[in-house]
């Protein structure tokens, strides 16, 4: 039987050399409102990992559940015209898991990932595990180190 989808991120997060203590929550935590809930955090501290098409190659945006993705400043940040949303087949295409469990890295392909600014601001952020019902604490410090993130101010609140 193939590893979950859980198994094959906590196995690709040691192989980057950090540990990941997933947690699991029945009720789900597929939107930022639903992980904060369950967490019991602030709703900007979950990350949302979002992939973006630029010109047919995924980008991959690390923002505040608190933000939305300015797509006009991630796009004049990429010196593109225009980016555009990835749909749920690019989504699992580019990193392996689904839309609502993208985790901010251990994905299948190697990806440019760009970080919302306000993340850094917290002690602590939650961030998906590889399923809509997963997610794992990690200090923006690691996140930043971990996916060699570019930290932009791309969002809106």
């Amino acid at each position: 039987m193939p590893p979950s989808a859980i198994e094959r991120f906590s196995a690709r997060a040691a192989d980057l050399g950090v540990t990941v203590e997933c947690r699991d929550f029945p009720e789900g935590t597929r939107t930022a409102v639903d992980a904060a809930r369950a967490v019991g955090c602030d709703v900007g501290q979950i990350v949302k990992s979002l992939v973006f098409c630029a010109e047919g190659t995924p980008v991959l945006v690390l923002t505040s559940g608190a933000n939305r993705v300015d797509e006009q400043r991630l796009a004049a940040h990429l010196e593109l015209a225009r980016v555009d949303k990835a749909n749920a087949d690019d989504v699992r295409r580019a990193t392996g898991f689904a839309i609502g469990g993208t985790p901010p890295f251990g994905h299948d392909t190697p990806l440019r990932i760009l970080c919302d600014r306000d993340l850094t601001g917290h002690d602590q952020v939650w961030a998906a595990a590889g399923t809509p019902r997963s997610v794992f604490p990690i200090a923006p410090e690691q996140l930043l180190e971990v996916t060699g993130a570019e930290v932009v101010d791309i969002g809106q609140r």
